[in-house]
Parts: C-alpha cells; sequence; structure tokens
C-alpha cells in the first residue's frame, strides 16, 4: 500500500512540474520551432509595386506607387537558432522572430524634404520629427524634451539652405531649426493656431495658415518679419466670399510665386499672387470629380499641375493650371494607392510625391511622371507599333489563290 501511494504521489509531482513549467513557458516546450512558424510576409510585401500606376493601361501611367514608411526598419534576429525551452525561460528570442519598432509613426502630418532627398515628417501624436533616410529607410529624430521642446506640431518646410520651420499649433509658433537641427529661432508674432507652411524661395516668403484666425500670414523667410497678413480674421470660420478663409489648411507655391491654399472647411482651393492679391477660387462641396469635401494639403509638380489631397474622400485629385482633372487616386483602406484619414502632400525636385495618413499612421511615396517623360513614352510605343505593322505580312484578298487552292481553269464556252 506504502508502495502504491507513493507512486500516486510520484505522478502528482511530475504533472505538477509540467504545469509550473508550462505556466512559465506557454505552447508546447518540448515541440521544436518549425520552419512553418517563421513570419510570413504580408500582403504589401508580396505585391508587384511596378504595375500600381495611375491612370491604367492601355493609358500612359503618370503616377506610379514606390513605396510607404511606417517608423523603423523592423529587426530580424542574428540568425543563432535558440529553441530550447531554457532559452524562452531566459527571455530569449528566436531569430525568426521580428521585434517591434521602438519607433511608428502614429499621426503624420506635414512633410518637407531637404537637399538630401531626406525625408521628414511631423508626427503630432509622437511629438517628434521623423527623419527618413529615402534609400535605406533608415530614421533619426529631432525628439521632444532632448532636441526641443514640442506642444502639438503639424506643418514642417525647409528653404533652400536647408533651414527646417516647424508649426506648433499648441505652443502658438513656429520653430527653426538650421541644417543641424539646432534651435535657431522662434517665429510667434501674431500666431494663435499656425498649421501649414509654405515657402516662396525666389521672393524669400514664409506663408503660415492660422486655423483659429483663418488668415494666413506672411513672412520675411530670413529676418522672420511679419510683412501682411491674407484674410479677414474674427468670424469663426463662417466667411466663404473670394479672398477669405474658413480654417485654412495646406499650402504650395507655383514658379510664378502664386499661393495655392486649402480652404479647408469652404471645400475650395483660392489661389493668390506674390502680392498676397485674390486671384481665382476652385472647387465646391461634394463628391463628384472636381469636388471637395474636407480639401487638407495642396502641392505643385514641376509641370504646374495641382494636387488637392481630400481628407474626407481619401483621394488625391490632379489638375492642370485651367483646373481641368488629369488624373485621381482614391479608395479608402490600407493598400497602396488607398487612404485612411488623407492628410497632407509634398514633391520634391525629384518628382518623388509623398502623401501622410492618420489612421494607418505611414507615408505613401509615388513617382510623378513628367509630360517630357509621358511624350518620350508615347513616342516610343507609337515606333513600336509601327515597327509591327511593318514586319506584319499584307492581309491577301479573300479570293486569292493559295497553295493549297489551285487556281481552276476555266472550260471553254461553246460559241453562240
Amino acid at each position: 500500500m506504502f508502495q502504491a501511494r507513493k507512486k500516486r504521489n510520484d505522478v502528482k509531482l511530475v504533472v505538477v512540474i509540467l504545469v509550473a513549467i508550462t505556466l512559465v513557458c506557454p505552447g508546447s516546450v518540448w515541440a521544436k520551432k518549425k520552419k512553418d512558424d517563421a513570419p510570413k510576409p504580408s500582403v504589401l510585401d508580396q505585391l508587384d509595386y511596378s504595375k500600381i500606376v495611375w491612370p491604367q493601361p492601355p493609358a500612359i501611367a503618370r503616377v506610379k506607387f514606390a513605396t510607404y514608411y511606417t517608423g523603423e526598419k523592423l529587426d530580424v534576429g542574428s540568425g543563432k537558432k535558440r529553441e530550447s525551452w531554457m532559452d524562452r525561460v531566459a527571455g530569449e528570442q528566436l531569430a525568426t522572430e521580428k521585434t517591434k519598432p521602438r519607433f511608428s509613426l502614429l499621426e503624420p502630418y506635414g512633410m518637407a524634404v531637404d537637399s538630401k532627398g531626406q525625408l521628414y515628417v511631423a508626427d503630432t501624436k509622437v511629438g517628434a520629427i521623423f527623419i527618413f533616410n529615402t534609400e535605406t529607410k533608415t530614421v533619426d529624430f529631432i525628439k521632444n524634451g532632448s532636441d526641443a521642446h514640442f506642444g502639438r506640431i503639424l506643418g514642417l518646410a525647409i528653404d533652400d539652405n536647408d533651414n527646417l520651420f516647424v508649426s506648433d499649433g499648441q505652443l502658438h509658433h513656429v520653430l527653426v531649426f538650421n541644417p543641424k537641427h539646432e534651435r535657431r529661432a522662434v517665429i510667434d508674432e501674431a500666431l494663435v493656431r499656425p498649421g501649414g507652411l509654405a515657402i516662396d524661395a525666389e521672393n524669400r516668403f514664409l506663408y503660415v495658415s492660422d486655423v483659429e484666425l483663418d488668415q494666413v500670414l506672411v513672412y520675411d523667410v530670413d529676418s522672420h518679419k511679419l510683412l501682411r497678413r491674407i484674410g479677414t480674421t474674427g468670424h469663426k470660420h463662417e466667411l466663404t466670399s473670394p479672398g477669405d478663409f474658413a480654417m485654412p489648411g495646406g499650402m504650395a507655391v507655383d514658379s510664378k510665386g502664386n499661393l495655392y491654399v486649402a480652404d479647408t472647411m469652404n471645400n475650395r482651393v483660392e489661389v493668390f499672387d506674390a502680392e498676397g492679391t485674390f486671384v481665382e477660387t476652385y472647387g465646391k462641396n461634394g463628391d463628384g470629380p472636381k469636388d471637395f469635401a474636407r480639401p487638407k494639403g495642396v502641392a505643385i509638380d514641376c509641370d504646374g499641375h495641382i494636387w488637392v489631397t481630400d481628407g474626407a474622400l481619401n483621394r488625391v485629385q490632379v489638375f492642370d493650371r485651367k483646373w481641368r482633372l488629369l488624373t485621381y487616386m482614391a479608395g479608402t483602406g490600407t493598400l497602396p494607392g488607398q487612404f485612411s484619414g488623407l492628410l497632407t502632400v509634398t514633391i520634391d525636385k525629384m518628382n518623388r510625391v509623398f502623401t501622410s495618413e492618420m489612421y494607418p499612421g505611414r507615408v505613401q511615396q509615388f513617382r510623378y511622371i513628367t509630360d517630357a517623360e509621358a511624350a518620350q513614352e508615347k513616342a516610343r510605343q507609337q515606333a513600336e507599333t509601327d515597327k509591327k505593322s511593318i514586319r506584319a505580312p499584307a492581309a491577301k484578298p479573300a479570293d486569292a489563290p493559295t497553295q493549297d487552292a489551285p487556281v481552276q481553269k476555266e472550260s471553254a464556252q461553246p460559241k453562240a
């Protein structure tokens, strides 16, 4: 009886040990890591990005999807296998497991590109400026607390000397950083809730849209002195008259010095000359072609086309100088070319187009195909078509003789 009782106690002890090990090491601790357990590539990793273009073939592509940015690159293990349960208890990570990045985009807003091609992204929720190397996708930061003091950063702009301008709606100012990312100056004259930023490098203007004042304030980009205001303030986003705003957002400057402003709550884009004189307005509330629901950002490409982002419709529309719709990218989602919480757009000197989105927390990069490149591609396609038509054999008449069907001689007809 004693032996039987001892045997039962030994079995209970083994069970207790196994349960304890299982609690410390969830899952089957005795099973080896299988190859199938390795992280599988996401849908985005399996897509052929070269096929994602606008407009769709057979039309000549004018916009191509390139890549996207979400934060720091994921770190993959060193390649050494760690498969024992002791490694799991010690907190070791399998080489096939990916770690989470320390910093990810959560609410990216304004963007700018410096002379080195680096992409700067202001993240209002993280409270930092992400600086992406677009070649390696590595990222550096201008951090809140250590490098600067940020409240709610929104707009970014970089001048031709690589000075960085950062608008802060919560702290009511625009910070200026030198190319070494050292704080150089503060612009706070007359500002309440600064948002969008744009620089006219030729005329040396810094444009700042203020959503609380319903105005665009114009400063000297070098001395930071306030020069003038555009729009009327004090009406709580109710003015709809040409030249006035209701919560102005993103802005852009064309090659002639004209200023384009996304008049968000009025669902239109307004244009002013370099002196601040009203030129024209375009757009109306709606969800059809050429309509806007909540225009957020504006950008101008090298051919003078106007790109406008719409936060409510999650689409980008591209217009020529006569406001004719050329193409658009639209759709709510997280696939390339789809948007969710679309905010701003910027275009650099390399014809790269960047868009920021709130809800996925990402920036998408596209490639703009210029008018000259499109004309060259059209000529190439036409030449290919001409060559094929020359090489193709001429069509034979339906009743033409063939080798398989020799000509039949007519039999002699009797004379009358």
